[in-house]
């Protein structure tokens, strides 16, 4: 399917130049099963002054607050991820554009799964904020569980955020704004180091008692939205000419650097395929320790409008976020 945003005009992603090549996101090890941190990366090598400070935004789309942003923050490292990949072209292709002028050789764009790719690729502690605005509500109950705010991602935020790092959210959900504050609330009491720990992450500095991983505060108006815009994204001038509220807020991380236990990894990767497939997983097998990857990206037979009779196969060590 083609949304047509190229007009007519055949979109380039500069891959390797400002959208991510394979060879800078190699195939997930097959070690990850066992090890947590076996695939990390370092995206901060991918940018031509590494020493920046680094933001991620979630969803960029057609990347209007990622180019407007990192024109004003050229001292800022900016990457922003897009699950469709003709989004995620378009706004590469924009970058390009303007890299050619000499403009925005800070800003790189990758077509990825971004829960998984934070999960599974980024070392912790190296992000200055997580921009996630106006993504996907999934207002059916049955797909709840594919929204980006859940306790599993909140716990990789925390361990991937710098101290004092941020995650700033907006929407015009009110359903999933409800859904993205039952959560906050979890992390920004004691109960939030408790998620935390079952994740396999243990820090290094818990922060005062009786609070959690997070604070929650007030949403900062970028420098670079319009008047009257909170963020000044497509979605949200589309929203706001349709006449829609918006809710933001920011989580700050309390406490200090993280550090990821291998024992709970395993752990959390066998609850997590035993709640997917309906059955607890042979450890002893090296076979599915590889089916333990995939359990993150392969969806069940229903998901993909596959008869019941057919097979489906697991993305194994061969998985690339």
């Amino acid at each position: 399917m083609s949304f047509g945003l190229g007009h007519g005009r055949q979109l380039d992603p500069a891959m390797g130049v400002v959208g991510l090549s394979e060879a800078e996101m190699p195939a997930l090890p097959d070690a990850i099963a066992t090890d947590p941190k076996a695939g990390w990366l370092e995206p901060r090598e991918w940018f031509a002054d590494p020493s920046l400070p680094f933001e991620i935004e979630i969803g960029c789309g057609k990347g209007t607050f990622l180019v407007q942003q990192a024109m004003l923050q050229p001292d800022v490292n900016f990457l922003g991820i897009e699950w469709a990949r003709e989004f995620a072209w378009y706004a590469a292709d924009r970058v390009r554009r303007r890299r050619e002028r000499g403009l925005l050789n800070n800003v790189r764009v990758l077509n990825t799964d971004a829960t998984s790719f934070v999960r599974w690729r980024v070392p912790s502690g190296i992000v200055r904020v997580v921009h996630l605005y106006f993504s996907d509500p999934w207002p059916k109950t049955r797909h709840h569980k594919k929204r980006v705010v859940q306790d599993r991602f909140l716990g990789e935020v925390w361990r991937v955020l710098a101290p004092g790092g941020e995650l700033r959210v907006v929407t015009d959900h009110d359903d999933l704004w409800a859904w993205d504050q039952e959560h906050f609330a979890r992390w920004t009491c004691a109960q939030g180091w408790d998620l935390l720990r079952g994740y396999g992450v243990e820090p290094s500095d818990a922060g005062p008692d009786g609070s959690g991983p997070f604070v929650q505060g007030d949403f900062d108006r970028p420098e670079s939205a319009g008047a009257d815009e909170l963020v000044g994204t497509n979605f949200e001038r589309k929203f706001r000419r349709a006449g829609k509220g918006f809710h933001a807020g920011v989580l700050r991380k309390v406490g200090g650097w993280a550090r990821c236990t291998n024992r709970a990894a395993r752990v959390t990767l066998r609850r997590e395929r035993a709640a997917r497939w309906g059955a607890e997983p042979r450890s002893a097998c090296s076979r599915t320790r590889l089916c333990l990857v995939g359990a993150a990206r392969v969806t069940s037979r229903k998901e993909r409008a596959l008869p019941r009779n057919a097979k489906t196969r697991s993305a194994c060590s061969r998985t690339r976020l």
